[in-house]
């Protein structure tokens, strides 16, 4: 059995196992009546399955586009196809399904509401006041743990920055330093090389007068012996 084949035939299977599990999703949020708690978990649900239905179909295109056979490509390319409309519907079917049952939800509970009495509408709206202040206020204190998360960091990097610096300054003081020792050799080694070189044009002189001396002592000689 050809094993590109077989690997494209699962992933078929599971497109349509997810395609299957979205459409359940979908009418379980149709007939969903509350509360928004559970609407909203439908939600994560549903938004997890249609990730993993639309991953499967990508998966399923990659495998179509390096299939050689052009036949088998053609029928893979069309089934991508055909699974992307279908996913395009189901989207379109979620989304409309959460409104309606968001909408239902909220015209139960608002006719719930006015079927109270007048005294349980004003409990129930304070409770509902007091837990929105509630949220709102935990909502606050998030934010503030994040604005005091994110500011120790910029200080922690700004503490690393400055220690950084410190070793670099450390460094250049360093480097210097040795510069200078390096600059006093060199005057050093100047003064002793100036030094050589006077000796030299010295001894070089003392050696030409003992050279005439010489040459005068010869002259004087042969001076002598032939006069």
């Amino acid at each position: 059995m050809d094993p590109g084949k077989y690997v494209a035939d699962l992933i078929r299977q599971d497109v349509v196992k997810h395609q299957l599990q979205v459409n359940a999703l979908i009418q379980d949020i149709q007939q969903c009546s509350g509360p928004l708690e559970l609407l909203d978990e439908l939600n994560a649900d549903g938004r997890g399955k249609i990730a993993t239905l639309k991953s499967s179909i990508e998966q399923l295109a990659s495998i179509a586009e390096t299939e050689p056979n052009e036949d088998k490509k053609s029928e893979l390319l069309a089934a991508v196809d055909s699974y992307k409309k279908q996913l395009n519907s189901s989207l379109v079917a979620f989304r409309k399904a959460n409104i309606v049952s968001a909408c239902a939800i909220d015209k139960l509970a608002r006719e719930n509401l006015f079927s109270m009495p007048e005294d349980q509408q004003n409990a129930l709206r304070k409770r509902r006041d007091k837990q929105s202040l509630a949220n709102t206020s935990s909502k606050v204190t998030d934010k503030l743990l994040s604005i005091a998360r994110q500011l120790a960091d910029t200080t922690q990097r700004s503490a690393d920055t400055l220690d950084t610096l410190l070793t670099s300054s450390d460094k250049v003081g360093g480097t210097k330093g040795e510069l200078e020792h390096q600059q006093q050799v060199i005057l050093q080694s100047g003064k002793l090389l100036g030094k050589y070189g006077r000796r030299e044009v010295t001894d070089k002189a003392l050696l030409a007068l003992a050279f005439a001396f010489f040459l005068a002592c010869v002259f004087y000689i042969l001076q002598k012996r032939l006069f």
